[in-house]
């Protein structure tokens, strides 16, 4: 255990009660908002070790840790990333398939441009356009195994709003996912606690083995967010849906 830092007097400053946190005064041009969310970056375990470790960003150790939990991403496997920028998940995949290698294939989607990464190809082009799964399919060599997602959309700052629209966002990533995945092929995303709406449950179920809710550590105590991973996937819609 370390010890907190030695006051002046020789004192233990934790054991004062007094804080090792960093501080941000409020600048100018700053934001409340935007000064809270610095200190948490500055204060934030997992943000330090992504630097030290190499990560493009904190999110990678949440799909570290899914994956050594349910052990998805293996070597040779075709990845699909959506909203991949700044590239965190794609980074872990491109490792754990070992596409880095030529073993496996990892595509990134973004409307964002994102800094290259070794094993990884990445597109600028809305996924929810109408020839994004077949340029993506193009680009891995066939269908994919594995369609993952961290997108979320702009907070808002009210709850029940900021839930419908990450919801939305899962339920387009999951069409997009059963357009483009290959039978036994498994899709993760991220929604808020809640849960998936009942609607997008339902076709997950329906198109998948076994579908649960994981909250990883790596996700911030405060945060509402929870992931949705579908495994086990059954093949393409039935004819006539």
């Amino acid at each position: 255990m370390t010890a907190g830092r030695q006051g002046p007097g020789g004192k233990d400053e934790k054991a004062r009660g007094g804080s090792l946190k960093t501080r941000v005064k409020t600048a100018r041009k700053r934001t409340l908002s935007s000064t809270l969310w610095l200190e948490r970056q500055l204060n934030d375990p997992y943000v330090a070790r992504a630097k030290r470790e190499g990560w493009r960003s904190r999110a990678a150790y949440k799909l570290i840790e899914i994956d050594e939990r349910f052990h998805l991403l293996k070597p040779g496997m075709r990845v699909v990333d959506l909203g991949a920028a700044p590239g965190g998940w794609a980074q872990v995949a491109a490792k754990k398939v070992k596409s880095e290698e030529g073993k496996g294939r990892v595509v990134g989607i973004d409307l964002l441009e994102v800094e290259h990464i070794p094993g990884v190809e990445f597109t600028v082009m809305d996924f929810l356009a109408d020839d994004a799964p077949d340029r993506l399919k193009a680009m891995l060599g066939g269908q994919a195994d594995a369609v993952i997602s961290d997108m979320a959309a702009n907070a808002t700052g009210h709850r029940q709003t900021d839930h419908l629209r990450i919801v939305a966002l899962a339920e387009l990533a999951a069409d997009f996912a059963c357009e483009t995945l290959a039978p036994g092929g498994f899709f993760l995303a991220k929604v808020l606690q809640g849960g998936t709406e009942n609607q997008v449950l339902a076709r997950l179920k329906r198109d998948f083995a076994v579908v649960r809710h994981v909250k990883p550590e790596a996700s911030r105590k405060d945060s509402a967010e929870l992931y949705v991973l579908a495994t086990g996937f059954r093949g393409g819609p039935k004819s006539g849906e």
